[in-house]
């Protein structure tokens, strides 16, 4: 969230010029979608529309971490530097989430977890008992029941900063 600058900061602070991006209006403020490159894109809640001079608010709650990175690339945006890449998903993780869509919208659509794997997998067709214990049986069945935890709200888990060391 941004807002106008606080007295005791107040000579401290210039001008801040946003990028162009959409803005919307709204009750509580002027929500702006900006370009953050990289196929990123940004958020940014501006409480007061006609303030010039911006602070950033970030409350101190577990969700701080990620706050402050989105800043960071944020103020990189702004004054033209290299942004940094996204560190919350590694390749690996973005990969399973990627299958765990695809597995989830063949299932809405009918498909069955062998059409599923076939198409993820690029398995070839095999008899009823290699299915049974076949590998890619017990990986789509685990996809997709990842895929309803990440539905019924898990997907959260994907905003936060990885934990290190």
């Amino acid at each position: 969230m941004l807002q106008k600058v606080p007295e005791p900061l107040g000579d401290a602070i210039t001008t801040t010029t946003l990028l162009n991006g959409t803005s919307i209006s709204a009750a509580d403020g002027l929500h702006q979608l900006l370009d953050a490159g990289r196929k990123q894109r940004m958020q940014i809640l501006q409480s007061d529309p006609d303030d010039t001079a911006l602070v950033a608010i970030i409350p101190l709650d577990r969700d701080g971490f990620a706050r402050l990175e989105a800043v960071y690339q944020l103020l990189a945006r702004l004054h033209g530097r290299a942004v940094p890449g996204d560190s919350r998903l590694t390749c690996q993780k973005r990969r399973r989430a990627r299958r765990m869509l695809q597995a989830y919208d063949g299932r809405i659509e009918g498909a069955s977890q062998r059409e599923i794997a076939e198409a993820i997998f690029q398995m070839p067709r095999v008899s009823r008992d290699e299915w049974q214990s076949a590998s890619e049986r017990f990986a789509v069945m685990s996809l997709l029941r990842d895929a309803r935890k990440m539905i019924d709200g898990g997907y959260l888990t994907l905003l936060r900063p990885r934990k290190r060391g």
